[in-house]
């Protein structure tokens, strides 16, 4: 592995995995979120958003956790694995709780700094409620388009994201 891919729902793991896929391969993560925001949750243009993660993107190796959907094409033309994290919609949304009330007022580790924990209805409702109907098929879709050259794999489950990294943790002993 060499260049790492993970997508799925807002609270399914992404951010998680990277990190410890990052700690079992010894390759540098990438995570997508600071590169929206600026401190005090001022959002940056999308192109600019855009030309930050493909510059993340053309570096040599990485675990890259986030959706931007803009860049999938670019990401995924480099990348050699790909995890799309398809997990239940209760447990995106008893994750994103859980971790609202665990950083609430701090910026997570994987946030931009400045950015603070908050609770925020519409992002409960829009991106983590509403991710079924918003992206899962677009990301089912980039899933069955993946280029021949990458390995994919869909976990639906705890239990198959354990086994995943289990499976990681062997190859890099």
């Amino acid at each position: 592995m060499k260049r790492a891919m993970i997508i799925g729902g807002s609270g399914s793991g992404k951010s998680t995995l990277a990190r410890l896929l990052g700690e079992i391969s010894n390759l540098p993560v990438v995570h997508i979120d600071p590169m929206y925001w600026k401190p005090r949750w001022v959002q940056r243009t999308s192109d600019e958003t855009h030309a930050l993660v493909l510059e993340a993107a053309s570096k040599d190796s990485w675990v890259f956790d986030g959706n931007h959907s803009r860049s999938i094409p670019d990401r995924m033309a480099r990348a050699d694995h790909f995890i799309f994290l398809d997990l239940p919609t209760y447990l995106r949304l008893w994750r994103v709780l859980n971790r609202t009330i665990r950083y609430l007022g701090r910026p997570r580790p994987d946030m931009a700094d400045g950015c603070p924990e908050r609770f925020n209805w519409e992002f409960l409702t829009v991106w983590v409620a509403g991710y079924h109907r918003r992206s899962h098929a677009r990301d089912i879709a980039v899933l069955n388009s993946a280029p021949d050259h990458v390995k994919c794999y869909h976990l639906k489950s705890r239990k198959e994201v354990r086994q995943f990294l289990t499976d990681m943790e062997a190859k890099y002993e």
